[in-house]
């Protein structure tokens, strides 16, 4: 019997595991244009937090006694479509469970890639590369010659945005947390690595960008926001993907530099991945490229079972993962 992890409880702060539950459920017939998907890889991402909160966002809320939904890809066991036969690899979002029968119409087969692994999908040829590679280049207006900041550096989105800044020619500063974290940054490709845990992010900032910021890509919100609007040069943009510093907190953020935004004419752009999908082909076009020339690579936090799912989910919020949190079934 297939098995998924329902939302029990809205949570209050950090999710715990009181608020969700792993339970059996009962798969429905499967019927003309549906596919039965046996899932293989899941991705937990901080934007589930949100969903966990009954308030209207860009995505719907979880609901009360549903399976939670997120990114997976599956294989095909059986199809009452034309267009999937069993063995077909596709991407869906019924993740957060072992399998499901899904519309046919919400699957999307994996495009044959020599040397790219499935799971890259979920990752760099995925969300992940995809909300970097639209954020820096088209929230941001980044070019060749920019100085861009980026927090979460270390992180799924943070790691590919300083790939794909070095790949376009620009200066990158990255921010991490532990020497770990920071050495993996570095061998990312970035000139310079804040420690955040380390004293002053202005500070830091300022030493490693003593002529300012022309691009922040901010992950995290609160005080790196803070310091990038200390050291934002004249007409400096930010690209606002996340700010997971405040999720499970409600405590509102202050911004001692928020003024400068006035100043320096900060152009501040919050932006969603979908607002992009037009775009697709010129992502897997550059993303595509840039993975097979090496300019561009991965490295995944892996967890493996089901049962791990919501604790993978849950070290998102403490820095567990480098690069990509990722369930392997």
């Amino acid at each position: 019997m297939p098995n998924a992890w329902h939302l029990v409880k809205r949570p209050n702060g950090m999710p715990t595991a009181a608020d969700v539950e792993l339970r059996a459920f009962d798969l429905p017939p499967l019927a003309d244009g549906l596919v039965h998907v046996r899932n293989r890889w899941l991705s937990v991402d901080p934007y589930m937090r949100g969903r966990m909160n009954d308030v209207k966002s860009y995505v719907p809320p979880f609901q009360i006694g549903q399976p939670l939904e997120g990114g997976a890809v599956g294989e095909v066991v059986e199809s009452r479509d034309p267009a999937f036969a069993p063995g077909d690899m596709v991407l869906h979002m019924m993740g957060w469970r072992d399998e499901e029968v899904v519309a046919a119409s919400a699957l999307n087969k994996l495009p044959a890639m020599p040397g790219v692994e499935p799971q890259a999908f979920l990752g760099n040829l995925g969300l992940t590369g995809g909300t970097a590679y639209f954020g820096l280049l088209e929230a941001a207006s980044a070019k060749p010659g920019d100085i861009v900041f980026v927090s979460a550096a270390a992180g799924a989105v943070g790691s590919a945005v300083v790939q794909i800044a070095k790949a376009r020619g620009m200066t990158v500063i990255g921010s991490a947390g532990g020497a770990d974290k920071c050495a993996f940054v570095t061998e990312l490709g970035a000139d310079a690595v804040i420690d955040y845990k380390a004293g002053s992010l202005v500070k830091q900032l300022a030493a490693a960008a003593p002529d300012g910021i022309d691009v922040y890509f901010d992950n995290v919100g609160g005080d790196h926001l803070d310091a990038a609007l200390a050291l934002a040069r004249k007409d400096a943009r930010f690209a606002i993907c996340g700010m997971i510093e405040g999720y499970n907190s409600g405590e509102p953020t202050q911004l001692r530099y928020i003024m400068r935004v006035i100043a320096m004419r900060i152009r501040l752009q919050g932006f969603i991945y979908t607002d992009y999908l037009p775009r697709l082909g010129d992502f897997y076009r550059d993303m595509g490229g840039w993975i097979a020339s090496g300019q561009v690579k991965s490295r995944d936090t892996v967890v493996d079972g089901l049962e791990g799912t919501f604790d993978a989910f849950l070290g998102l919020f403490s820095g567990a993962n480098t690069g990509k949190m990722l369930v392997r079934l």
